[in-house]
């Protein structure tokens, strides 16, 4: 039972959006791949427990003390609970004596090192509450383009050849679960934190970046418009005007999330609907209109929602 699905994090969904809207350098293109197949796999091992009697908490951000430390999947068990961490290195890679690297020699951060500080941080955190469950951990390879020389046998790594097994062994764990391992995961979730303060992402500025609609399915620049429509020239998707512009404004609620949404400011964004009644139009559905005149915005349709000046 997923207790806390996974969501796309909000990093990879920026650097998405600036990828068609600014030219990015090297390291932020390979910033994106990398994420882009970290959430991939994590969605791959995702749909292997999907049918799990237990609890299963996807993606959470906790703090103890000081310190914050991710849990890309915890699995609540009747009797203990499994710490995994996902990951899709492709390629061939030795591990020795706490060093990680390629078989090049490309040394490479210690993934078992992290796993070990986020495994004792849970059981602090833990501990706090008066949980004392046992916490196995471990690394899912899961990538079958991976391959790691060891010098040993190490039981907490499973490489793409275990996973099938692996798996099967967490289907056959007794998954017996009463209120208490509800309130463990409740707690777990509401002492989830939405915001990283360690995400990286390209400086950007609403002036630099590109404007225009993009296409939800192949996100080019080059639409024909009519009057209920859009139709992407490049590969043929058609999309409602009204369910495109709310695209954008989401997009651009993400990008900015303090800046006021105004009239003028979509029909900008948007760029090839010409005409700014049809935007207001659209904006006084969503939204409930504050101020008058120059001096009116856009707020969310509900209880304390965050303001969005014309």
């Amino acid at each position: 039972m997923f207790k806390k699905e996974r969501s796309v994090p909000a990093e990879l969904v920026i650097l998405r959006i600036l990828a068609h809207r600014m030219k990015l350098s090297e390291k932020e293109k390979q910033q994106l791949f990398n994420k882009e197949k970290g959430y991939e796999g994590e969605l791959k091992f995702d749909n292997l427990i999907r049918e799990l009697g237990s609890l299963v908490l996807n993606d959470l951000l906790l703090e103890v003390g000081d310190t914050l430390f991710q849990i890309d999947t915890l699995i609540i068990f009747h009797g203990r609970i499994y710490l995994i961490d996902v990951k899709t290195y492709e390629g061939e890679y030795c591990y020795e004596d706490g060093i990680f690297k390629t078989v090049t020699g490309s040394e490479k951060k210690d993934p078992m090192l992290q796993l070990k500080r986020c495994h004792s941080e849970l059981r602090q955190l833990l501990q706090k509450y008066n949980y004392k469950f046992p916490i196995e951990a471990y690394l899912v390879f899961i990538n079958p383009n991976f391959t790691l020389f060891l010098p040993s046998q190490n039981p907490q790594i499973i490489l793409p050849t275990q996973v099938k097994s692996f798996v099967k062994k967490l289907y056959s764990l007794p998954a017996k679960l009463s209120d208490w391992h509800h309130k463990l995961a409740d707690l777990l979730i509401s002492l989830h934190k939405t915001e990283n303060p360690y995400v990286r992402l390209p400086k950007y500025e609403y002036d630099t970046l590109k404007k225009g609609m993009t296409c939800a399915a192949c996100h080019s620049f080059n639409f024909s418009v009519s009057r209920t429509k859009l139709t992407c020239k490049n590969c043929g998707f058609e999309e409602r005007v009204e369910v495109a512009v709310m695209r954008h404004v989401e997009e651009l609620k993400i990008l900015f999330p303090d800046i006021k949404i105004t009239t003028n400011l979509i029909f900008n964004w948007c760029k090839i609907i010409r005409s700014k009644k049809r935007i207001r139009k659209i904006l006084l559905k969503k939204f409930i209109l504050k101020g008058h005149g120059k001096y009116s915005y856009f707020v969310d349709n509900a209880l304390g929602g965050t303001n969005h000046q014309e």
